[in-house]
């Protein structure tokens, strides 16, 4: 399973396989046909709240992290989304942050690679 993290200005490339933004707002400056994207997940993104309070501030990453990851316990079937078009092939998961570092799609890379060995009983 290959997920990747790359920002939403970078050119689209073919390796970039099934391309998701997961971010709540649409990219500044970015038109549709330029974002090359084959889905849109904005429910994904942290809420306005904790995105607002976390301000990309290094000091408050892990308690972001804390944070994002609960409210993502609430979207597992957006998460399956994910996890099931990367069984089939590279996916991106696309963000508009200038801070590559601090951002929510390294959680959620993580989020999804993690729960993917784990077998899910009753699905």
């Amino acid at each position: 399973m290959k997920i990747l993290v790359k920002r939403i200005y970078e050119p689209a490339a073919e390796a970039d396989g099934f391309r998701v933004l997961v971010d709540r707002l649409w990219p500044r400056g970015m038109s549709k046909a330029r974002a090359a994207l084959d889905l849109w997940l904005p429910d994904l993104g942290p809420s306005t709240g904790l995105r607002k309070w976390f301000n990309h501030d290094p000091a408050r990453w892990k308690d972001f992290c804390v944070r994002y990851r609960a409210e993502l316990r609430d979207r597992k079937r957006l998460l399956d989304v994910i996890r099931q078009r990367a069984q089939e092939g590279p996916v991106t998961l696309l963000y508009s942050a200038r801070d590559e570092q601090w951002n929510q799609e390294v959680v959620l890379q993580r989020v999804v690679k993690q729960s993917t060995g784990r077998k899910r009983v009753g699905t």
